[in-house]
């Protein structure tokens, strides 16, 4: 009698288990993967150099501090000097030009500000900065100035830099062209992270392309965010993404208020006081401005800015873009010295708060140094993925198909339920943001064209080589 053998468990055939079916967004991993190839392949060096530039530009708050301590810091004395003596004391220095604006000295041990416009040899963009000790009214320096954050000739040129590439209206295009770009390259990059397998989103263990792959993939999704946010925020004051934002935000009545500058009655001739930074001759001088300012609870750091001619009052504006933000602003009339309108920060509207927030943050203002150690670090992210993004494409290649692309077709795989809604959001994301879709589009245009070529070649192939 036959004995069958015992069958253990671990030699029992196994049955079959059936693969998992697809999800029916897999087939849109190969079209993003294109996406991502070529977007990163060709708007990487302007994002290069945006994020080279930008990072010189989240350091350039505190080397500021450093090259221009002359001016900005003075002594701490025991009492500081009515704000018109120090302005008499700044035009006694330099009497060209016009005051268009005073910065009172908003702490013990800094320098009061005295801004003239229309000074030959300035641009007109800019004001020339008188720094007074507000002590001693001693004229410490004149640097030029740019912008309501107060920038000096160093991160004067570094914004610019990094805006434009000093290259005028012009050159804004770069800085636009790129932060349309961010967004989708790092979308992309998340996307395809998180549809690997994760045993392939190792970093630890591999080598060669796969480590890059790896490190790529990694250093990415952690900064996705910061990617999403500065794209979003760049995108606030382009040139053309930036007007339709600003279209959206007034029709839903939304845009950034400012306080009502009408002052009451007619009041000749306060136009000339208001140059001279108030005497007295023509209704109340600047101290007695500053008095009603901050009795309307408009504490330091504060501008103040002349009429604008016969019939306009003063405006003083708290001026702080740090946590927390100091924003409301107060219209007084220099013949009485009477606070005509009072407009409070608090009362914008939502929108109009999240743009002021938003740029602050992208400027590295919001939250002071963290912020710009933050940005920094935001940029050395984005250099190293690109860095790492052309070595892949380096090694990538094999013989003559050096940093071949992802093959075509892949829209073709994606079911039209999916494809149709998705090239309808794409068509309303490149109208409204214009540089990502005419070039998106130039690339879609190019790309049939050459697959139609390759196509045409491949069928004659066989032909010539029968004949």
């Amino acid at each position: 009698m036959s004995i069958a053998p015992s069958t253990s468990t671990d030699e029992a055939p196994k049955v079959a288990t059936p693969a998992p079916s697809p999800s029916r967004w897999a087939p849109l991993r190969p079209l993003v993967l294109r996406l991502h190839f070529y977007a990163g392949l060709f708007v990487a060096p302007f994002l290069l150099v945006a994020a080279t530039t930008g990072l010189l530009y989240a350091a350039s708050f505190q080397a500021e501090k450093i090259v221009y301590a002359d001016e900005m810091t003075v002594p701490v004395g025991d009492t500081k000097l009515p704000i018109s003596e120090q302005v008499a004391a700044a035009r006694k220095a330099h009497p060209d030009g016009t005051v268009s604006a005073v910065r009172p000295s908003p702490a013990d041990d800094a320098s009061t500000r005295v801004l003239l416009s229309g000074v030959k040899g300035v641009d007109d963009t800019h004001t020339l900065a008188v720094f007074v000790d507000p002590y001693t009214a001693e004229v410490r320096g004149v640097l030029e100035q740019y912008g309501s954050t107060g920038a000096l000739p160093l991160r004067t040129w570094i914004d610019e830099f990094h805006r434009d590439l000093h290259l005028g209206e012009n050159g804004r295009l770069y800085s636009e062209f790129a932060a349309s770009w961010l967004w989708v390259i790092a979308g992309g990059g998340v996307v395809l992270w998180l549809s690997r397998r994760r045993a392939l989103r190792k970093v630890r263990g591999t080598s060669g392309r796969r480590r890059t792959l790896g490190l790529h993939g990694t250093v990415g999704v952690w900064a996705a965010i910061g990617f999403f946010f500065l794209s979003a925020t760049g995108l606030t004051w382009s040139t053309y993404t930036g007007a339709n934002i600003d279209e959206l935000r007034t029709s839903l009545g939304h845009s950034t208020p400012s306080v009502s500058a009408t002052a009451g009655g007619d009041h000749g001739g306060h136009g000339a006081a208001a140059g001279s930074g108030g005497n007295g001759d023509h209704g109340v001088g600047l101290d007695e401005i500053l008095a009603a300012a901050r009795s309307e609870g408009l504490g330091d750091p504060v501008e103040i800015v002349p009429p604008a001619d016969a019939s306009s009052a003063y405006v003083v504006k708290q001026v702080q873009r740090s946590w927390p933000e100091k924003q409301d602003s107060a219209a007084i009339d220099p013949a009485t010295g009477e606070v005509t309108d009072v407009l409070r920060f608090d009362d914008y509207p939502l929108l109009a708060k999240l743009t002021r927030w938003g740029i602050d943050l992208h400027t590295g203002i919001l939250f002071g140094l963290v912020n710009q150690i933050a940005l920094m670090l935001l940029a050395l992210s984005l250099i190293l993925l690109i860095v790492m993004g052309y070595r892949m494409w380096w090694q990538r290649g094999r013989g003559s198909a050096f940093g071949r692309p992802i093959p075509r077709g892949a829209w073709q795989q994606v079911p039209p339920q999916i494809l149709v809604p998705l090239v309808a959001v794409i068509a309303v994301l490149g109208y409204f943001v214009p540089l990502l879709g005419i070039p998106l589009a130039a690339f879609i245009v190019v790309d049939v064209v050459l697959g139609e070529i390759a196509h045409r070649r491949g069928r004659r192939t066989p032909r010539n080589a029968e004949a």
